[in-house]
């Protein structure tokens, strides 16, 4: 996951699974030194014996038209890997995004799986002490250059070198060496590090030679710059034209490299991909009503889609809209309790900000009963914590009881229940209690520090007006507690900084995880990223607990045992209530103008794939006809 706009951050399940970092893992110790393609560490993939395509996927799917898309905000570079400046639509801080291609590719339909790309196979040793990729001979940049060794580690290098994500993500990689032509050896600083070898097929591969030369006026390019001047790419598309901070378009590359190999046939069919950018989610809705400017919406909020698909479009039947089951676990979504600031760091003060928010009633009267309430970071599946510690996991804990909440040994974790009004009163009087506890007490109607007479203050920072309809019942409840609780909505080139810097005090955040968590919790709970901008660490947890059990994850001995360390991590984080958890929906809400032809089938491991859509030209031609004044 990216320190993105809250736009990004809202994403639906589908969305989030295909953005989150999704890895994937080595196989098992006995196919060491053997050259490997498809691989994974939960169960057996379906595609073990290799494959022309994915199962669910239309092999003959048309290829042509143009997806139209919005985005939220402004954009005012090309380069996403750096903490500088805002990137255009269709690039990516992680992974390739439209231009480029990564040495392996994330399977859509598997879980911690990854199929050949860049690279057509990898292999290490038994110790996991390095990792090998062979790289393609196929495989070209946009200007027919073919990828090389020295470009995968001149990528290696310089993402390491200027992306916190990736810093943080290949922590135990030492260097990347070219020992051939097409070969490139990691190496790494330990061993027993199982899913390190095959995380490194998430690394982008950047060209080395266009980023080393000069640009049209003679200018020498900088990687760790921002940039305007579209960059040569590998994937499967390119920058077409662009109105900065307004417009881009992505155009299909001719004769692109990778449209044989087995991840791409039958998707990424439409032959262009417009963005528009609109300066809030309203616009942007009200744009997708007309039609022209957005063909496909993921939708994220239960009152729009249960009472505001009732437009003339949709009436007429011409948009239309789905439900997608997914099946890759949820996010944790919550408000994001900024431990930066001194008013956050006493843990009673946060677990008392868990008392008061009453998820119930937003659930009733706002949400329309869709949604479930979210109590773990590592929701809808067997990586998340229930119970009480016990088998491996409670060895895992055991050294640490001392530095522990008591009663993470002694109770199950859960989250207030406020069913009824005297629920809400009895939650209310524990949180003042706790915050009595912590040193803050009521004077006059407020709540002010015992010592100072300090008050208590909370600022939620948005970035969408819409954020209102999430944050005033919390923000009500808190008043009434006495806090000076208020939302403060700044523009989106202003949210991103001030989130990438950790300016706020809270902000609500959405923390995807995969199915074999590993090496990217660092990023997200790790003290050393607490300190780095533009890591995914928001709540700024320095907790050296934490921080080994981090490690305990990442070298986790098989799978049984990386359950029990993460259900161990979970707990810890869980109990020291750095996020107020609120909810999750295991469904992606999808609507659509009706000028898509659509596989049967699609993935439930992400719900939807849009790439393996296509564009029918009758229902297009339709539209069209019908709605001469927009761009269908």
């Amino acid at each position: 996951m990216k320190p993105l706009t809250r736009a990004a951050l809202r994403l639906p399940a589908f969305a989030i699974a295909a953005l989150s970092v999704a890895t994937a893992a080595t196989g098992p110790a006995s196919a060491a030194d053997a050259w490997l393609t498809t691989s994974t560490l939960v169960g057996t993939s379906k595609y073990e014996n290799g494959f022309p395509h994915y199962d669910y996927v239309n092999p003959d799917a048309p290829k042509g038209g143009t997806l139209n898309t919005v985005a939220t905000g402004t954009f005012d570079s090309f380069n996403p890997y750096i903490v500088r400046g805002t990137a255009a639509a269709g690039l990516a801080s992680f992974g390739g995004g439209l231009l480029y291609d990564t040495l392996m590719e994330q399977a859509t339909d598997e879980a911690s799986t990854s199929h050949p790309l860049v690279a057509d196979a990898y292999k290490h040793p038994v110790d996991y002490s390095s990792a090998t990729y062979r790289i393609d001979p196929k495989a070209t940049f946009h200007d027919g250059t073919p990828i090389t060794a020295e470009d995968v580690v001149w990528s290696f290098n310089a993402l390491k070198a200027n992306s916190q994500m990736y810093n943080q993500y290949y922590a135990n990689v030492t260097e990347a060496v070219a020992v051939a032509e097409r070969e490139v050896e990691f190496r790494f600083d330990q061993k027993g590090n199982r899913e390190l070898p095959h995380i490194i097929g998430d690394l982008p591969v950047l060209p080395k030679h266009w980023w080393e030369g000069t640009d049209a006026s003679g200018k020498k390019r900088d990687i760790s710059a921002p940039t305007l001047e579209p960059p040569l790419g590998s994937g499967p598309y390119r920058i077409e034209s662009f109105k900065p901070g307004s417009e881009i378009v992505w155009t299909k590359v001719d004769n692109y490299w990778g449209e044989t190999v087995p991840v791409k046939i039958g998707r990424e069919n439409f032959a262009k991909r417009r963005y528009v950018y609109f300066q809030d989610d309203n616009a942007a809705w009200q744009a997708f009503t007309k039609g022209g400017f957005q063909d496909i919406r993921s939708e994220n909020r239960s009152q729009r889609w249960a009472t505001g698909y009732n437009f003339p479009a949709f009436e007429a039947g011409d948009v239309k809209k789905a439900e997608f089951d997914t099946t890759s676990g949820e996010p944790m979504q919550g408000f994001v309790l900024n431990l930066r600031r001194p008013q956050f760091q006493d843990r009673k003060v946060r677990m008392a900000l868990t008392y008061a928010f009453d998820f119930e009633s937003m659930n009733r009267t706002l949400f329309y009963g869709f949604y479930t309430r979210t109590d773990s970071y590592f929701e809808g599946g067997e990586l998340a914590s229930s119970g009480l510690p016990e088998g491996k996991e409670l060895e895992i804990l055991e050294p640490f009881r001392d530095q522990l909440p008591p009663e993470l040994f002694t109770e199950a974790f859960t989250l207030p229940v406020h069913g009824s009004q005297q629920a809400t009163r009895d939650y209310l009087r524990k949180a003042l209690d706790l915050f009595k506890e912590a040193g803050w007490v009521t004077k006059g109607g407020k709540l002010v520090n015992e010592k100072t007479g300090e008050p208590f203050r909370i600022e939620f920072l948005g970035d969408d007006p819409t954020d209102e309809r999430i944050t005033s019942p919390f923000t009500e409840t808190l008043r009434r507690l006495g806090i000076e609780a208020q939302l403060r909505v700044v523009d989106t080139s202003q949210y991103v900084n001030r989130v990438r810097n950790f300016d706020y005090d809270v902000i609500i955040g959405v923390l995807a995880q995969s199915q074999s968590p590993g090496n990217e919790q660092r990023d997200f709970w790790s003290s050393a990223a607490a300190d780095s901008p533009g890591s995914r660490n928001y709540m700024g947890i320095k907790n050296p607990v934490v921080d080994k059990l981090i490690d305990r994850v990442i070298f986790a001995a098989d799978r049984d045992d990386l359950v029990a360390a993460t259900h161990a991590l979970d707990r810890v984080l869980l109990w020291n209530y750095y996020i107020v958890p609120q909810w999750h929906l295991p469904k992606a809400w999808i609507a659509y103008w009706n000028k898509f032809g659509i596989p049967e089938k699609q993935p439930s491991y992400i719900g939807a794939d849009i790439d393996s859509w296509w564009i029918d030209p009758e229902k297009e031609a339709a539209l069209q006809a019908k709605y001469r004044n927009t761009s269908q």
